[in-house]
């Protein structure tokens, strides 16, 4: 009976563990759903990355210190991975679509020479992809910022798999 019960309270605290597992990644699981203009002015969804890893970060190219920092740290991992990084697509997603065009992007995203793909769309379709995606934006009234406004964002980057399910996140820095 003893040996019965040990066995019995050890499946018990296995599966709880394992319960609380799946409930930690039902709650972190999503997957990378958009469609936007990229900087060439193609239309791009995930099943253009199909196979690939994507590395994604949200920001704005009028960004002064967060965004070019962190596509400035993209560079350094893609060129880190050497034969490997073909088989990661970098993605920068614009938050101000009023300010950054495909062209305003392809003057931008070349900046860091990482094969980064810049997206962008219509205020309608940024918001559509934001709710997709565990972030925030927000325009933030700036008389001293460019056009008298800034964007405030979340700064993690994403990492989604070759299926487009999410893999892994790191904030800022």
């Amino acid at each position: 009976m003893a040996g019965i019960a040990t066995l019995a309270f050890v499946w018990l605290l296995l599966w709880s563990d394992y319960r609380a597992d799946q409930s930690r990644n039902d709650e972190t699981a999503f997957r990378a759903i958009f469609e936007l203009t990229d900087h060439q002015g193609m239309i791009r969804t995930k099943r253009d990355f199909s196979g690939r890893w994507m590395l994604v970060f949200f920001g704005f190219t009028n960004c002064p210190d967060i965004c070019p920092t962190t596509l400035s740290e993209v560079t350094t991992v893609m060129e880190g991975l050497g034969n490997d990084a073909s088989k990661v697509q970098p993605i920068f997603i614009s938050v101000d679509p009023e300010r950054d065009t495909p062209l305003e992007l392809a003057n931008y995203v070349p900046l860091f020479n990482a094969g980064i793909i810049g997206l962008t769309g219509t205020p309608e379709q940024i918001a559509a992809t934001s709710k997709t995606f565990p972030i925030f934006f927000e325009r933030i009234e700036e008389a001293t910022a460019p056009d008298g406004y800034t964007m405030a964002h979340t700064s993690h980057l994403f990492l989604f798999d070759p299926e487009a399910g999410f893999a892994n996140s790191w904030p800022y820095g």
